[in-house]
């Protein structure tokens, strides 16, 4: 599971870490990342890896509106081949979602404490995801971009966390991913699995986290807590 994540590099930073050619869309930090906002993501067009921004939750092309996107914020990778929802997607329109870190929740019910989870050098890394393209039948002309975060079982030390985690890829899984020429389901697989970082390290953070309206560096930054993880 990915319900909220981080990204707060800026274009040039950006370009340093992932394959980009063109930045289609501006580039504005954000330390509380919601379903339904727009986010960042790379996606191969026409044999360039183009930035721009894509809505999060996948509303396939075939839906009837785009409400059905609230549901479609991750695709499970053991499922995703064959989801309607997703599997054309899989087959034909993969892309790089780009972050920094993501939070989970830790606890019970109730008294649930919150925490920010990254790559042990801090560096920014990319979720392996789906994209699609929607058009209102009452508005043709006008496109709506969706994306999904794929997730896979834990492993490591998320496991303590949660049983689900997001699909982090390694760099060099970042071309075979992108490449739309790429259609071998098992080799796609392959790459979520044997392609994937998951040396992961967190710390808790504020529960002001809880409401996306909070947004700013705060968010992230280290508290002490009564629980031991």
């Amino acid at each position: 599971m990915c319900g909220r994540f981080v990204g707060f590099r800026k274009l040039d930073q950006l370009e340093a870490y992932f394959p980009i050619d063109e930045a289609r869309c501006e580039v504005v930090a954000n330390y509380n990342v919601a379903p339904a906002q727009q986010i960042l993501a790379i996606a191969r067009i026409d044999d360039a890896n183009v930035l721009d921004s894509y809505h999060w939750g996948l509303v396939p092309f075939w839906a009837k509106d785009k409400t059905i996107g609230a549901k479609m914020i991750n695709a499970r990778a053991e499922s995703v081949a064959t989801k309607p929802s997703f599997r054309e997607a899989f087959k034909k329109r993969r892309c790089l979602i780009l972050a920094d870190g993501f939070y989970e929740w830790k606890g019970r019910k109730g008294a649930r404490q919150p925490m920010f989870i990254t790559l042990p050098d801090r560096s920014p890394f990319a979720f392996a995801g789906l994209w699609e393209t929607w058009r209102d039948r009452q508005n043709p002309d006008k496109a709506y971009r969706s994306c999904a975060i794929i997730t896979r079982d834990a492993a490591g030390a998320m496991k303590a966390l949660h049983h689900r985690i997001p699909v982090i890829l390694a760099p060099n899984a970042y071309d075979p991913w992108l490449d739309s020429g790429n259609k071998d389901p098992e080799a796609l697989h392959s790459l979520l699995q044997t392609g994937a970082l998951t040396d992961l390290i967190y710390h808790p953070v504020s529960p002001r986290i809880n409401s996306a309206r909070v947004n700013d560096p705060g968010n992230i930054k280290p508290i002490q807590t009564q629980f031991e993880f």
